[in-house]
């Protein structure tokens, strides 16, 4: 069996300090990859911090993809020979995106811009994403990526499971409330669609609003692998089994039970999902 380490890291994060934010993830980048990991996911806008009050605080903050700090990460990657999902504030043109970026040895491989947003931190600024879920390869793994209250909606990981991801990657900023969410709904996520998923909350507090930690790694059975404390720093480790995600009937009990989530939809019933 041929197992992919992946690592999550739930850590404290700086408001406006980027620089501070690109050294510890450099950092914990480097103890993950010396323990095996082949990827490693941070939080929801790691490098920038959550909680601004206005588009015009967080400008100066955000980067294009690629530029700058993804150049500084990718040349971390190339020398420790891995891969990183983090989250960043993305400039383009005029438009501000909430954003995460996978970077490996030889530079971006993709990139995530959150569609849903809650009325909360640089959520209540930001331009929702415009570009369409996609899948991304990280060697032999296949990762997908979603931000934090994107988890809310079970389409946005199904759509990436039915285009074979193996891994989905969920940078979040959990704050209270969302207790039930870090709880259930990330072992939900990945039983539903037979795959693995990667919950990577921070703890602390900016202005005011705590973050509640609980990141997870679950399996495709939905059964956690790892999990952090609500107000610890961590690096959490999971070995992978890529067969595993791509395995989609399972038969339980030979000719008497069997589940095959995909084969068994029924999407010509499903069309009022796609109608307000």
């Amino acid at each position: 069996m041929d197992l992919y380490r992946i690592a999550a890291v739930q850590m404290d994060v700086r408001l406006a300090d980027t620089s501070a934010n690109l050294k510890a993830m450099t950092e914990r980048l480097e103890v993950a990859a010396a323990n095996g990991a082949r990827l490693t996911i941070f939080p929801e806008c790691s490098l920038t911090g959550y909680c601004f009050d206005s588009r015009e605080e967080a400008m100066p903050f955000a980067e294009p993809i690629p530029g700058p700090s993804c150049q500084n990460m990718a040349e971390a990657c190339a020398r420790l020979n891995v891969y990183a999902v983090f989250g960043m504030l993305e400039a383009s043109g005029d438009k501000l995106f909430n954003a995460c970026v996978l970077i490996g040895p030889n530079g971006v491989v993709g990139s995530y811009r959150k569609i849903h947003l809650p009325f909360l931190g640089i959520d209540r600024f930001t331009d929702p994403g415009d570009r369409p879920f996609e899948v991304y390869s990280a060697r032999d793994l296949r990762v997908g990526m979603n931000i934090c209250y994107d988890s809310a909606f079970p389409e946005s990981a199904r759509v990436m499971a039915l285009d074979g991801a193996d891994l989905i990657a969920l940078p979040t900023n959990f704050p209270p409330g969302a207790e039930c969410m870090a709880a259930h709904v990330v072992n939900t996520r990945a039983m539903e669609n037979n795959i693995y998923y990667a919950c990577v909350n921070r703890i602390g507090s900016e202005r005011g609003f705590p973050f509640i930690g609980q990141s997870k790694i679950c399996d495709p059975s939905g059964r956690p692998l790892a999990e952090a404390l609500h107000s610890e720093e961590a690096t959490l480790f999971a070995d992978i089994d890529i067969q595993r995600a791509r395995t989609k009937r399972i038969v339980r009990v030979p000719e008497k039970h069997i589940i095959d989530r995909f084969n068994d939809r029924r999407p010509e019933m499903y069309g009022r999902i796609n109608k307000r």
